[in-house]
């Protein structure tokens, strides 16, 4: 049996709208996905120091407050910093796609915008760990 992925999710900044997050959430752990959620209002030193203690394969981070340039940076920085960077990072909301697009170049896996499909999202981080679909 494929290994069961652990995923942590969380709202960095001042960002309180967490209901795509948690719609996200219930569809990975629906997908098999170990989910882990922080919740509102995390610094990055939070989310790298809980995913490290978390033992997670990922990190999504869900940004509809406009910070994600620096939010993302500082998370990947801390990452890097901890020897950590085996920890892949996604992420969803509003991004803009040039701002997605130089995301990606500085390491963020993904970035799903607003609707895009649950089983897009799964696929995308099982391929990306590296396992088929598990159900």
């Amino acid at each position: 049996m494929p290994k069961r992925h652990r995923i942590m999710l969380a709202k960095a900044g001042l960002d309180g709208h967490d209901r795509g997050v948690r719609v996200v959430a219930m569809g990975l752990r629906d997908a098999n996905f170990e989910v882990i959620y922080t919740g509102r209002r995390q610094t990055p030193e939070h989310i790298v120091n809980a995913a490290i203690q978390e033992d997670v394969d990922a990190i999504g981070l869900s940004i509809l407050s406009g910070a994600h340039m620096t939010l993302f940076a500082r998370i990947l920085d801390l990452l890097k910093a901890k020897e950590a960077e085996d920890i892949m990072v996604f992420g969803g909301g509003i991004i803009p796609p040039d701002d997605a697009q130089e995301l990606k170049q500085m390491g963020v896996k993904h970035i799903f915008g607003p609707g895009t499909a649950m089983d897009t999202i799964v696929a995308a981080i099982n391929q990306s760990l590296g396992q088929q679909e598990v159900n």
